[in-house]
């Protein structure tokens, strides 16, 4: 679909505080009928009259009139031409796609005559694949969701542009900024391949336990303080028979690697034991914190905490299980909010709270996995590269973000992009548990850099968790797959330095 309407500042502003209203009206409706309310859309553009677009004379174009202030060293830093159509491919899941037909509405808007075609996926990888073969791909892409191309896969096949260009702009809407100055820090580190910045990340997503505050308060529980004090009280909730005390989005044991186990790695042996497994070192899985770590989670199995079934569910379908209030915790990132609004009862409330850890850890115990996700890029062979980071520039606008917290509740990684919205308890909870971390921001790159560990990880994560292997065997495997990654001379190597 291509966004072929223009819209001035008094539109902008119009259409923007419909949003916000039809927000907040669905918002009254679900909690008096108890169904959750469909998803807000991007504001519609508006047409200009025909007779006004051509009114002033060719010589002397009528001045933008812009919604917000755009310095003008930063209206068109890429001398773009405007007789174009920008190809976008964009992944539309957790997030939904209102936020991509916004950021391109915002491009139009800055670059008068240029259209931005908007186009939603699903399965990133089987549907552009052969148009990276022929030589043709798309000017920008959201390689997100679980069909997507593997990012260091496109980087070693040379598929991808460097951003420096991009990193190195005016931010649109943040006078005297750069663009790179105006993310947050940190945010944009999985994009980063041997020092070149090949992915932005246009979300910024606090990954923890996930539960319902209403329920809590109903039985007057406490979050657990210590991954002990979390076996101690799913042992309670087991012996009290309602519901279960642990689900996971069971198809796809990312949930459990990525968001729980590495944390709980980070929290046993600090920081020098990532490094150790992103760097390839000999027998980094065999460390004394990895076997914690994995016994750990895999308690979870041993004693009967995870809810029956849950291996054979979606990632939705375990998520409306734990909605139905058939289980205490299930772990996810700051998209879940967003991703199951229409299915969320009204009184439940959802908030998060941070990986438990350990009375003796050598971590941060306050630490947190929260970075950048939803990575967009731009294909090096693309028509019209520029306008790809154009689109990008806008997509990480301060206005962008704003729309983003209010609409899908969830965060870009944008300084200042949240201020004066107004967002829901859920990512307030994961707002308070990111600023009680500071700068202990945990982070690993192992399963990023190295596609073939990603998939193995994500194999026998499930195995894990099904009694299939015992902890010592689900490290004697992964040890050998990182083995042969680091022996495989056609694999690059990237480091990661202390």
């Amino acid at each position: 679909m291509s966004h072929q309407k223009r819209f001035t500042r008094r539109n902008f502003i119009k259409t923007t505080s419909l949003v916000a209203g039809t927000a907040a009206t669905s918002a009254v409706i679900s909690a008096c009928t108890g169904v959750a309310p469909a998803p807000v859309q991007a504001p519609a553009a508006t047409t200009v009259p025909e007779a006004a677009a051509t009114s002033a004379p060719a010589a002397a174009p009528a001045k933008l009139d812009l919604p917000f202030p755009v310095a003008p060293e930063a209206m068109d830093p890429f001398k773009l031409a405007t007789d174009v159509e920008v190809d976008g491919q964009f992944f539309s899941g957790g997030f939904g796609d209102g936020y991509i037909r916004y950021a391109a509405q915002i491009e139009e808007m800055i670059h008068p005559g240029l259209k931005v075609q908007v186009t939603p996926l699903q399965k990133v990888q089987e549907t552009l694949q052969a148009r990276f073969v022929g030589g043709n791909p798309p000017d920008v892409i959201d390689n997100s969701g679980a069909g997507m191309f593997k990012t260091v896969d496109l980087v070693n096949e040379g598929q991808l542009l460097d951003l420096a260009e991009l990193m190195d702009a005016p931010a649109l809407d943040t006078p005297g900024k750069k663009f790179s100055e105006t993310l947050f820090p940190g945010s944009q580190n999985s994009g980063v391949f041997n020092g070149k910045q090949y992915g932005l990340n246009v979300a910024y997503t606090v990954s923890g336990i996930w539960y319902s505050k209403t329920l809590f308060d109903k039985n007057s529980w406490t979050y657990p303080e210590t991954w002990d004090d979390m076996l101690a009280f799913s042992e309670t909730i087991k012996k009290e028979g309602k519901l279960a005390p642990w689900t996971y989005q069971g198809k796809y044991p990312y949930y459990m690697w990525g968001i729980v186990w590495f944390q709980l790695l980070y929290k046993v042996g600090g920081n020098d034991v990532l490094i150790k497994l992103d760097n390839l070192e000999p027998n980094a899985w065999k460390d004394p914190a990895s076997l914690q770590a994995t016994e750990s989670i895999y308690a979870l199995w041993d004693k009967g905490y995870i809810m029956p079934g849950t291996a054979g569910l979606t990632h939705t379908e375990s998520q409306a299980e734990w909605l139905k209030n058939k289980a205490v915790f299930i772990p996810c990132g700051t998209w879940l909010e967003n991703e199951m609004k229409t299915v969320t009862p009204a009184d439940f409330n959802m908030v998060m709270g941070g990986i438990p850890g350990y009375k003796d850890g050598k971590g941060d115990q306050k630490g947190i996995f929260a970075n950048g996700g939803e990575t967009f890029v731009v294909p090096s062979k693309a028509k019209n590269p520029k306008h790809g980071m154009e689109f990008l520039r806008c997509q990480l606008s301060k206005a962008s973000a704003r729309w983003f917290a209010e609409n899908v509740s969830s965060m870009m990684p944008v300084i200042g992009g949240t201020e004066g919205a107004k967002v829901s308890d859920g990512m307030k909870s994961a707002l308070a548990v990111a600023e009680g971390a500071g700068t202990a921001i945990i982070d690993y790159q192992v399963a990023n850099w190295y596609s073939k560990i990603n998939k193995e990880l994500e194999v026998h994560t499930g195995e894990l968790l099904t009694g299939k292997l015992k902890p010592a065997e689900f490290l004697d495997v992964m040890q050998k797959i990182a083995d042969e990654v680091a022996a495989d001379p056609d694999t690059p190597k990237f480091k990661r330095e202390k």
